[in-house]
């Protein structure tokens, strides 16, 4: 086990290394520019296409399983987890307050990578035997790019669907189990019991269920997540300032070590910042435009616009907010790293219960990160294996969420880690070969669009 350990390490060093993350930074940065910018320009028009698209009019009914606001939910259903928790205080513990801003970089630009992605998501998706939109990284490979390119679509598809057992199901049922029976002294196994009945109740109404579900609980948690973090960042609104001018300013210079943190280089800053942000928000990694393919509309330029809100609010939001929590805190100097790290800062602001919000966020944040990945997992092996595998991947899905309750997985989270990345190949050298098509759509989107202004003002 030691051997395939140091295997599954040493590939882990490759995929996540620099040129993995100047690839994923590169690509994002190159479809800001070929877009002029439009995702950052036109944030304001993606957030009222996605509150019109609460409700479908009847006419688009047929084109897809859920409104543009459920397929948003379902994708922030499975980014907005632990990392928006754990991402971010191991992103602060390793690199040091200028992570954050190497966080932020690389959210502006994966609002186009992720815009790119739902664009060619609705391009590219097709009808499967059962009449559901399915669609995706290996759909748009496959008919985009062409049969050549099979093999690619596959590689993807293989990834994707093993990466959704580690990242998006064991690994988020064992952090469920672990702040639950720590904060509340729940057993394991009743953690897993519960997890196991409330995913399988979910899972077996299929798309409309977890769309319905996530448009409700998302927002939900979301938003309470925020205001807690906004009562704390109002009690500690004088060292503000002060954080923030360690985040600038550490974000280009090295940090001493300082009581309990040891210290961090520029790289560092750039590394964790970057590699945690891409762990929150997945723009890259391929898996939130499976979520879209299934909205209902006939417009991929209107569907991207509404997608790359997901990153915007994942990590410009909601990963500032903990960031922010944790310097104006002092808990970033105290030694402690991950989620521990975050529920310090909270319990530092607001002793007696800031530790137990943290842990019954991290609950709800988890649970709804099964949710949205075996969505993505069961299009993955639809795309392997046809329709016949989708009950029999809920099931071993739904088995899978108590398994992680019980057993030790620094294993399983490395291997996901790996998985995760060899799914961003794939997609980005989609992104980059098909970046013409997206262009193309949206000028000749935003041409219409400028000349239906000018029509109805004359």
């Amino acid at each position: 086990m030691q051997a395939l350990t140091d295997l599954v390490s040493s590939i882990n060093s490759v995929v996540w290394g620099p040129l993995m993350l100047a690839l994923i930074l590169g690509v994002g940065l190159y479809l800001q520019i070929g877009l002029r910018a439009m995702p950052i320009r036109h944030l304001g028009n993606g957030f009222r296409l996605l509150f019109k698209g609460r409700k479908v009019s009847k006419e688009l009914e047929s084109e897809g399983e859920v409104s543009p606001f459920q397929a948003l939910m379902t994708a922030l259903s499975a980014t907005v987890g632990t990392g928006n928790i754990a991402g971010v205080a191991t992103a602060v513990f390793l690199g040091g307050p200028g992570a954050l801003f190497w966080m932020w970089c690389t959210a502006l630009v994966g609002m186009a990578t992720k815009y790119g992605e739902a664009v060619l998501a609705v391009r590219y998706r097709e009808v499967d035997e059962l009449g559901n939109h399915v669609g995706g990284p290996m759909y748009y490979i496959r008919n985009g790019l062409g049969a050549k390119w099979k093999w690619l679509a596959f590689l993807f598809a293989v990834f994707g669907m093993l990466a959704g057992f580690g990242i998006g199901n064991t690994v988020q049922s064992n952090s469920v189990a672990q702040v639950l029976q720590k904060t509340f002294s729940v057993p394991e196994y009743a953690t897993g019991l519960i997890l196991m009945l409330l995913t399988g109740s979910v899972l077996l109404g299929g798309i409309k269920r977890i769309g319905a579900v996530a448009g409700k609980l998302v927002p939900f948690m979301a938003i309470g997540y925020i205001v807690m973090s906004l009562v704390v960042l109002t009690m500690n609104a004088g060292a503000i300032p002060d954080a923030l001018g360690l985040v600038f300013k550490h974000a280009f210079t090295p940090i001493a070590a300082e009581g309990g943190f040891a210290g961090a280089a520029v790289w560092a800053a750039i590394r964790f910042g970057v590699a945690r942000g891409v762990f929150s928000n997945e723009a890259g990694l391929g898996s939130a435009p499976i979520a879209h393919a299934a909205a209902r509309t006939k417009d991929p330029i209107k569907q991207g616009m509404v997608a790359m809100l997901g990153t915007f609010i994942d990590t410009i939001i909601i990963c500032t907010m903990t960031g922010l929590v944790i310097l104006t805190s002092g808990a970033w100097t105290a030694g402690e790293n991950g989620a521990a790290l975050t529920s310090m800062a909270f319990a530092t602001s607001l002793p007696g219960i800031g530790a137990q919000l943290v842990a019954i966020a991290l609950a709800i944040f988890a649970f709804t990160t099964i949710l949205g990945w075996s969505f993505y997992g069961e299009k993955c092996a639809e795309y392997l294996f046809g329709v016949k595998a989708i009950t029999p991947f809920r099931i071993l899905w739904i088995a899978g969420v108590l398994v992680g309750t019980l057993v030790e997985l620094d294993f399983a989270w490395l291997l996901a880690d790996t998985l995760n990345a060899l799914m961003a190949l794939p997609n980005l050298v989609a992104l980059i070969l098909l970046s013409p098509v997206v262009f193309k759509l949206t000028r000749d989107h935003l041409a219409k669009s400028a000349a239906a202004a000018s029509g109805d003002s004359a």
